[in-house]
């Protein structure tokens, strides 16, 4: 963003935090569907809504992986543990960016 263009709120709205967590949000509504048609137990899904994730990880994975999907998802599953099979299920990277993109 162009600084001289941009104010403080949309910094913000741009920034990377609010990047993945938009990309969180798409990806436990995502497994909240599979969780309401049987795919996803229930009892996985008190855990899978508590994920979170690390910048300073995310930024370590991304100097590994180069893929900025891979090393989210990455962070995201060292707070899951176990759980963190159920992230991304039946998703490709662009589905969550775009509709991350879209809530942004």
């Amino acid at each position: 963003m162009i600084e001289r263009y941009s104010r403080p709120q949309m910094k913000k709205i741009w920034a990377d935090k609010s990047k993945f967590d938009k990309w969180l949000e798409v990806e436990i509504a995502v497994c909240e569907a599979w969780t309401e048609l049987g795919e996803i137990p229930r009892e996985a899904m008190t855990k899978i809504r508590k994920a979170n994730y690390n910048l300073d990880h995310i930024a370590e994975f991304l100097r590994v992986t180069h893929h900025d999907v891979t090393a989210f998802l990455k962070s995201v599953a060292e707070s899951l543990g176990e759980e963190s099979r159920f992230i991304h299920l039946g998703l490709t990277s662009s589905d969550v960016m775009d509709t991350a993109l879209s809530l942004q």
